[in-house]
């Protein structure tokens, strides 16, 4: 990214822009009691961020069982089931909405890459009440998940810009993970529940608090909007 460049922004939605992370926690508890499983919790926890599949996968190994692919599409889908019932209770962060308001008012291309499906994903961003359809690219419309880079280059090629003026802004190590893969800047949120050294190990440009901290501070990153 040279001086003269004005960056372009790649949102994560789930812990990024909505308060979701736990209730994605308790979604995959209960799928995995479905089928005989009892993880703990933070084993759940660390993995979120990552596509569904590597999710169900990822967990019942750790937890001692290895599932067929069948078992795995079966747990992703008893998940999504579960998730549902518990979407009336997700909430923007604070200051999400605002940021992406303010970013449009500056006229700073900005998208949302998110793991989840594009009927879940379009149901939480009607949450941010936008007033606008904003770009989004679902983890139906990608063939490899994070921590691959696919969904922030798919966002960055359709927002015509290049990866390496992008900058990722999640709540997971998988985005920075994948930001890096892809030649793009990263900020860690600590509101999907991750430490700032986690993210500082990943080599994340900056660590804020939520999108409300990250709005206050964009400065910070080579960003006015005045």
């Amino acid at each position: 990214m040279t001086d003269s460049e004005t960056p372009a922004f790649l949102f994560d939605l789930d812990g990024t822009l909505l308060d979701s992370v736990y209730q994605h926690v308790i979604a995959w508890q209960r799928a995995f009691a479905d089928v005989d499983i009892d993880p703990a919790l933070w084993l759940v926890h660390r993995r979120i961020g990552m596509s569904g599949s590597l999710v169900a996968a990822r967990v019942a190994s750790e937890s001692g069982r290895e599932l067929t692919d069948a078992e795995v599409e079966r747990v992703e889908s008893l998940h999504g089931a579960h998730y549902q019932e518990m979407l009336d209770a997700v909430r923007p962060l604070p200051g999400a909405r605002d940021l992406l308001l303010a970013l449009s008012g500056a006229d700073i291309a900005w998208a949302i890459a998110s793991s989840s499906s594009r009927s879940e994903a379009d149901a939480l961003v009607a949450k941010l009440n936008l007033g606008m359809e904003p770009t989004i690219i679902s983890n139906d419309e990608v063939s490899t998940a994070k921590p691959d880079p696919a969904a922030f280059l798919a966002a960055a090629d359709r927002l015509a810009v290049r990866a390496g003026r992008c900058i990722v802004v999640g709540d997971a190590v998988w985005d920075v993970l994948a930001a890096r893969r892809a030649g793009m800047l990263a900020v860690g949120l600590l509101c999907g529940g991750r430490s700032a050294s986690e993210f500082e190990q990943a080599q994340a440009l900056r660590v804020y608090a939520d999108p409300a901290d990250l709005l206050a501070n964009l400065d910070e990153i080579g960003v006015l909007l005045d």
